[in-house]
């Protein structure tokens, strides 16, 4: 495992992270590192520990929304598709077994949801843009 040295308001961090996850933690490094200096810029907190345990928070709650809102997102109910030979048909097709044979991730059962709900939103004015 590697160490890398990092800052994190002012203060200095030795840190174990896996060769190849460098960028992750310095990225996740970073982001804690500005939340915690925002809350700190605000005047009202003082103590570290304090400051830490907010920033610990705003981030989680970040992250719960994210998921919640991704989670939404993908719950979709069916809705009707346009159909062959009217003026606007699905831009997109579904994919054939052999299309997915090297493609493992393409078996996500959402992926067909996400394509109907692409192929509605694209035959609505018949513009992509």
């Amino acid at each position: 495992m590697k160490q890398i040295e990092v800052q994190i308001m002012g203060q200095s961090y030795l840190l174990g992270c896996p060769a190849d996850g460098e960028s992750q933690l310095r990225s996740a490094v970073d982001h804690v590192d500005a939340a915690m200096c925002k809350i700190r810029d605000a005047g009202k907190v003082k103590a570290r520990d304090r400051i830490a345990v907010l920033a610990s928070l705003n981030i989680a709650f970040d992250l719960i929304q994210a998921q919640a809102a991704f989670a939404s997102a993908a719950e979709v109910a069916p809705a009707p598709v346009a159909a062959a030979g009217s003026p606007v048909a699905p831009l997109v097709r579904m994919a054939t077994p052999s299309d997915t044979a090297n493609h493992a991730e393409l078996d996500d059962p959402r992926l067909p949801q996400l394509l109907q709900r692409l192929d509605n939103a694209l035959a609505g004015d018949g513009h992509l843009l």
